[in-house]
């Protein structure tokens, strides 16, 4: 009897894991619309939702300790701002998870990056979109209908390749 259990309790518990791993720690879900989110540029100008309202936007979310960060964004920088970063209609903003902003600043410099980079106090925004607790390497892509168009986790050739391939659609939309 007390083996039964064990092994019930064993597929609930894989059960519930499973589930919870299918969200990858995502708080939303595509098809969804976006939170409302402010965030401040390292440049010092601020930046909400209703300000890119009607544009395609990349929210990457990032931190100067993760190495999965480091190894996507100089894919970012060239395969996606450098294409990109010269139409009115995209806009796309690294998310720094709760750093000051002299760290923020030279993890930019570091990293050869020209995308924008914001601060994220207390990860208050990275909340609106994933678990505090769940890692930070992410992207959020919103299309201009301001609906969550396609959400990534880590740093996955194929997923992203699908992710510019998304952004790709949503601007010749």
């Amino acid at each position: 009897m007390k083996q039964i259990i064990y092994i019930l309790v064993a597929l609930l518990w894989t059960q519930w894991a499973c589930a919870e791993d299918d969200t990858r720690g995502y708080l939303v879900e595509t098809g969804q619309e976006a939170p409302e989110f402010k965030v401040q540029l390292a440049n010092g100008k601020w930046v909400s939702k209703s300000d890119v309202k009607g544009k395609v936007v990349m929210l990457q979310f990032t931190a100067s300790w993760c190495s999965v960060c480091r190894k996507e964004m100089p894919f970012i920088e060239d395969e996606i701002w450098q294409v990109y970063k010269d139409r009115s209609d995209f806009v796309l903003i690294g998310i720094d998870r709760d750093e000051p902003l002299e760290t923020v600043q030279k993890f930019a410099k570091d990293m050869q990056i020209t995308y924008p980079l914001a601060l994220d106090p207390g990860a208050d925004v990275f909340g609106l979109f994933a678990d505090k607790r769940a890692g930070v390497t992410r992207n959020v892509i919103i299309g201009k209908d301001g609906k969550i168009a396609f959400l990534t986790r880590l740093f996955n050739e194929e997923e992203f390749g699908g992710m510019k391939a998304k952004i790709a659609e949503l601007l010749s939309e």
